[in-house]
């Protein structure tokens, strides 16, 4: 990772800019797939719609075919139906979650390099800074040094006069 770091440095690389297409190109469709299956099986419109299923089934059964329908009360096919929902949906879910760990831990990754590369890009700025400094210090002793030879010559100058 540090020299990755280093090579971004040298080459003025922005380290965050290939973060998100990284990870998306990492998938597969199945994995993308799972992923949209599980954004759908945690949200509002899947529970109401999975709520208007089930009043329809137990509507369809019990009070339009009168109990003697395909599925009567109480309703074992229902059940079976929900068991196997839920026996799929759990996996997916799982699986949803494992590539979710995973894009976090390549953005802790990429936090991490970019907290790297900042203090190093720091640090050489303190460098810069300490350099000019430096130099800017002997440039003015130096002029100092011009002021003061001029003092002393308008001293001599006006002493002779």
């Amino acid at each position: 990772m540090e020299s990755e770091v280093l090579d971004a440095i040298e080459s003025n690389e922005i380290i965050t800019e290939k973060l998100n297409i990284e990870l998306e190109n990492e998938f597969t469709f199945g994995e993308r797939l799972s992923d949209k299956i599980a954004e759908f099986g945690g949200s509002w419109s899947f529970i109401l719609s999975f709520l208007f299923f089930m009043m329809l089934w137990i509507t369809a059964n019990v009070v339009l075919l009168a109990n003697k329908g395909f599925d009567p009360y109480p309703f074992i096919l229902l059940n079976l139906i929900l068991s196997c929902l839920a026996a799929l949906q759990a996996p997916i879910i799982m699986m949803s979650q494992n590539r979710q760990e995973q894009k976090d831990r390549k953005r802790a990754e990429n936090d991490y390099k970019t907290n790297l590369k900042t203090e190093l890009e720091i640090r050489q700025l303190h460098d810069k800074i300490d350099h000019l400094i430096q130099h800017q210090n002997k440039k003015i002793m130096e002029i100092q040094e011009i002021q003061s030879d001029y003092l002393n010559e308008i001293v001599k100058f006006h002493r002779k006069d």
